[in-house]
């Protein structure tokens, strides 16, 4: 399989149907998602679907991590907190926008988290920073972030993802349990300003 011309037409599929910013475009163009799935899911790499990456989780579709990267406005520099690495493909999507060096990531199963450390690593965006835990708790030791985003559902938007976002940025998850919803948060000095940006369906958060 031809994997480039795949992720071309993937990429400029997405750019006309989302109406996506071109950086984000690009992204999509750029990285390798068939590094990030097994190899028994490699040739549906650039079909616009979830793929299971094991330990009952998913990479998300493609069209979700684009519209996520471009409700999100990132621009280069910004430091960005991830909740959920999973293989690390959304990761280093964000890496391509912010610079792989303003990237932290937290995976609550310590093998995915092994897994996407050393993948990240070997497609080029080994300065994404990835640790083991819970997401819930956020990564303090590197904040205040200009923004943060959630890979999987949360009942609510956790705490201290939100007290480590500086005031001015945002945080973007979806939100609920059986019926979701993605939902943007600014956070400003008079409190957090949500904006519901429609239906979505992601696996649950875990610890929840």
């Amino acid at each position: 399989m031809e994997y480039e011309k795949a992720r071309d037409r993937l990429a400029d599929r997405l750019e006309r149907r989302y109406d996506l910013e071109a950086r984000v475009a690009e992204a999509i163009r750029t990285v390798p998602r068939h590094l990030f799935v097994p190899e028994e899911h490699r040739e549906r790499a650039y079909a616009d679907r979830p793929l299971p990456i094991g330990h009952d989780q998913t990479v998300s579709a493609p069209h979700m991590v684009a519209v996520m990267a471009d409700h999100l406005d990132l621009t280069a520099g910004e430091a960005v907190l991830e909740i959920g690495t999973g293989c690390g493909y959304h990761a280093a999507v964000t890496a391509e926008l912010v610079g792989a060096e303003h990237v932290y990531s937290v995976e609550y199963v310590r093998d995915l988290a092994e897994d996407a450390r050393t993948t990240l690593s070997d497609a080029g965006y080994g300065d994404v920073s990835v640790r083991h835990g819970d997401g819930h708790d956020g990564w303090p030791e590197h904040a205040p972030y200009d923004a943060a985003y959630l890979t999987c559902a949360t009942g609510q938007l956790p705490d201290a993802v939100l007290e480590q976002t500086r005031t001015g940025g945002r945080v973007l998850a979806p939100v609920g349990d059986l019926a979701q919803e993605l939902v943007l948060a600014r956070v400003r000095e008079d409190g957090i300003k949500r904006e519901r940006l429609g239906g979505v369906r992601f696996v649950p958060m875990q610890g929840e």
